[in-house]
């Protein structure tokens, strides 16, 4: 099949090129290179740079390239700088998927697998949190991909459009190719690991007397190939409009056992400095993955804490500059 990727040169993003190449996909990357690297995008696959804002330009992209469909990644996805900056975080994910979504109908592509957020469950009541559990986004990325979620689900009723939105909590992990490299980098696992390469003093943890086993913030986390399999899987089914599916563990993991497990995994110390919790961050945000076990034939074999801080660190360590000493 012919897939064009947008922000196939992000950290999911490249790792969905990576895995839809070695299915014997034929693949070209859609990429505005804000936030992506031009080095993530494996050799012999095609990179048009296009920012989705721009409607006309993404008519054209869409037009020339003709896929059968479309792996929608290219986005915001900080929360922080989405409370700071609103107005960029609707205008990249929500217009630039309106205009992704124009021209594919204009075109006549049918097919969107697209990368959601557990964001939009907003502080839920319940846990482990289901696809039917109220959506109350409570921040502009949140809301931002609730809002393309439900532009999805009009189009698919307007337009006969099939797809799938594809809710996702923590990923982590790399391959042999591809590792998160984000300026600024927010993520857990790949902070820790930072750390221990000197790039950060401390690894700092945000409240120890949460109401779990053992005081810290509890987080679902998926290994990023496992993720990226789950789009693979739904992209075989698109010949109706699946909705959404919540793409996790259940179980999750607490960050002192991120801690635990850096240490264990790299065999070197992990510095410190705990902290009073963070306004707003819930105790614990666990997934239940049935519907894409089920419907999907999902089976995340990969999201073992070792494992994805395994290959991570590996990577890392491969790659101490990240991307950019291919880049220059």
């Amino acid at each position: 099949m012919r897939v064009l990727v947008t922000g196939g040169a992000g950290y999911i993003g490249s790792v969905a090129v990576e895995r839809l190449r070695d299915a014997g996909h034929d693949v070209i990357v859609l990429d505005d290179l804000w936030r992506g690297h031009r080095a993530a995008v494996p050799t012999g696959i095609d990179l048009v740079v296009c920012d989705l804002r721009d409607a006309v330009r993404t008519s054209q992209v869409i037009g020339t390239a003709k896929p059968e469909a479309v792996m929608h990644f290219a986005g915001a996805t900080l929360v922080p700088e989405s409370v700071e900056r609103p107005a960029e975080y609707f205008g990249i994910n929500v217009c630039g998927a309106h205009n992704l979504l124009n021209a594919m109908r204009e075109t006549g592509v049918g097919k969107l697998v697209f990368s959601s957020t557990a964001a939009v469950y907003g502080m839920p009541q319940q846990l482990p949190i289901t696809e039917e559990a109220p959506t109350n986004p409570i921040n502009p990325y949140g809301r931002s991909k609730l809002m393309v979620e439900q532009m999805l689900e009009w189009h698919a009723a307007a337009y006969g459009l099939c797809y799938a939105a594809l809710r996702y909590f923590n990923v982590a992990g790399a391959t042999a190719e591809h590792g998160e490299d984000h300026h600024p980098e927010t993520h857990v696992i790949p902070v820790a690991l930072q750390t221990l390469l000197g790039r950060r003093e401390r690894f700092q943890v945000y409240g120890t007397d949460y109401p779990t086993p053992d005081g810290t913030a509890i987080r679902d986390y998926v290994h990023v190939v496992d993720l990226v399999d789950a789009h693979l899987l739904a992209l075989e089914r698109l010949d109706q409009p699946l909705g959404v599916f919540n793409l996790g563990t259940r179980d999750g993991f607490s960050v002192r056992q991120v801690i635990e497990g850096v240490e264990r995994v790299t065999g070197r110390p992990l510095p410190v400095a705990y902290g009073p919790r963070r306004a707003g961050d819930p105790a614990a945000l666990v997934a239940d993955s049935a519907r894409a076990r089920e419907l999907l034939g999902w089976h995340p074999s990969r999201s073992t804490l070792d494992q994805m801080i395994g290959s991570a660190w590996d990577w890392m360590q491969r790659h101490p500059n990240g991307y950019a000493s291919a880049e220059c």
